[in-house]
């Protein structure tokens, strides 16, 4: 059967992209292919704005060969927008007749504000933040955005990106301390323009490029133990960190540096600048770097066009039925194991044997509806897959630490398992943060013996407890040996975290 297939090209001010989306059995379209070109089209305005004949040979030569790759693929339905580069020349429709009459390509130059909504749109889509500072800083043009309880608020964009900045402060490859003075001091006066960015305390988030570079230069640098950037948290220490790096180190080491691409080598150290004093002047700790930029608003935007909703309702939600298509999760039984644990939890909340936030709620549901994921590739191990699965793939909505509580508590097997999964995260949490989570981890063990069979058939939970005894009473709309079994074999592990013998009295 034909694959469904969408395409965008990308035409920034640094670079060109083509980027082919394949619709997957979950039915959402997956990045298939990313080819990348660097272009660097902002090199061939010229002081009068006009994009000269050598720039527009260069994008016409780099959308030839783009169009091999969308003809082999025979792709139809192409959305090729441009950016900064061609939005300020002031010849953009010699640029767009060029396009048309020798490419199979129509260009559409974005507006200033599409340009920082689509921005804006990838932000509120994949990434749990409800409200924020956003900051895309291309090769010619910075959009900064704010957005509040998913709603855009604010948005503007600079003229300038990092290879402008680089252009106009920077003669050699990296800045002298006075052509930093110099970037920095232009920097604040621009920023310090927008009354609404000033003191906000919300999270800086990075798209684009030099944000991703910047993310993938720090976890190199500390050998971080997880891979993929969507959704990193760096503190401000960090990004100064990272600068410091960056400014310690010659050219040719700087090429070399792992984690840059080295055709950002030279343009790195302007975009960390941007970086920088925009959580200065916001006042923020939190720098997040969100994978997801321009061509996923545009993606989302036309794939969601005939539901008038470009804003998804739940980012989590929208990931678990991702989750739960590509690994044939049972919903009704994930439902009812998620139900269990809560029943549960309450219970051993009202005793005072549990303390949980929303979070640990949240967390909890999500876990219970996950559990045993990793009997999609083999049963024997399933336990070391769930981990393995949720610990690796990008899952939108759940910042890293998160993901990494998700899968200790679904991938819950023993104490003993449960202590070596975190072994490699265990600065990541407190002594006390641990011990919940492995309890919150036997009790969804716990709940999902209840259901065993699959048959859906526990109603009710109650506890009470008789001096150190705790007395589950199980209320069952049919015959229940078959769970009774799994709970009498896998209720030590709750035992041994509470300290308590557990009974089980099951009854219609």
């Amino acid at each position: 059967m034909e694959q469904e297939k969408y395409a965008i090209i990308d035409i920034g001010s640094n670079t060109i992209r083509l980027v082919i989306y394949t619709r997957d059995k979950s039915g959402r379209f997956t990045e298939s292919e990313n080819v990348k070109a660097v272009a660097r089209l902002r090199n061939y305005l010229n002081e009068d704005n006009v994009l000269k004949q050598e720039g527009i040979d260069v994008l016409i030569k780099t959308l030839k060969s783009f169009q091999e790759v969308t003809r082999h693929h025979q792709l139809k339905d192409i959305k090729c927008v441009a950016t900064a580069a061609v939005r300020q020349a002031v010849n953009q429709d010699s640029i767009l007749a060029a396009v048309e009459k020798e490419t199979d390509f129509t260009m559409r130059i974005l507006s200033e504000f599409e340009e920082a909504n689509y921005g804006y749109l990838a932000v509120v889509n994949s990434t749990p933040f409800a409200s924020g500072i956003t900051v895309d800083i291309g090769g010619g043009s910075t959009e900064v955005t704010y957005f509040h309880n998913r709603q855009l608020i604010f948005f503007y964009s600079f003229p300038f990106g990092a290879l402008s900045l680089k252009q106009q402060f920077v003669e050699g490859n990296t800045p002298t301390k006075g052509e930093l003075r110099e970037l920095r001091s232009f920097l604040k006066e621009q920023f310090d323009q927008l009354e609404w960015l000033a003191d906000k305390r919300l999270p800086l988030i990075g798209i684009g490029g030099s944000a991703r570079n910047m993310a993938q230069i720090h976890q190199e640098h500390i050998e971080y133990p997880l891979s993929g950037v969507h959704q990193y948290m760096m503190s401000r220490d960090d990004v100064e960190e990272v600068s410091d790096l960056l400014k310690s180190v010659d050219f040719s080491e700087l090429q070399r540096l792992e984690g840059l691409s080295k055709d950002r080598a030279d343009i790195i150290i302007p975009a960390v600048e941007v970086f920088r004093y925009l959580m200065e002047l916001i006042d923020t700790k939190q720098f997040a770097l969100s994978r997801k930029g321009l061509r996923d608003g545009v993606f989302y935007e036309e794939t969601t066009k005939d539901f008038d909703l470009s804003v998804f309702p739940n980012v989590v939600e929208e990931s678990f039925h991702e989750l739960a298509i590509d690994y044939d999760i049972n919903l009704t039984h994930a439902f009812h194991v998620a139900n269990s644990a809560l029943l549960i939890s309450k219970e051993l909340e009202e005793l005072g044997l549990l303390s949980l936030e929303e979070l640990d709620y949240k967390r909890l549901k999500l876990s219970s509806a996950l559990y045993n994921l990793g009997s999609y590739i083999d049963s024997e191990s399933s336990h070391q897959h769930t981990f393995y699965l949720l610990g690796n793939r990008t899952i939108d909505g759940l910042l890293h630490k998160d993901r990494i509580v998700i899968a200790l508590m679904a991938s819950f097997k023993n104490k003993e398992v449960f202590k070596r999964n975190v072994n490699v995260y265990e600065e990541w949490f407190n002594k006390e943060e641990l011990a919940k989570y492995s309890l919150l981890g036997a009790i969804i063990k716990l709940a999902y013996s209840l259901n065993a069979t699959k048959r859906d058939i526990v109603e009710t939970i109650e506890l009470e407890e008789n001096e150190d005894k705790l007395v589950f009473s199980v209320q069952c709309r049919e015959d229940w040996k078959p769970e009774q079994y799994q709970v009498e074999k896998q209720k030590k592990h709750l035992e041994k975290q509470l300290k308590k013998t557990i009974d089980f009295k099951f009854y219609k």
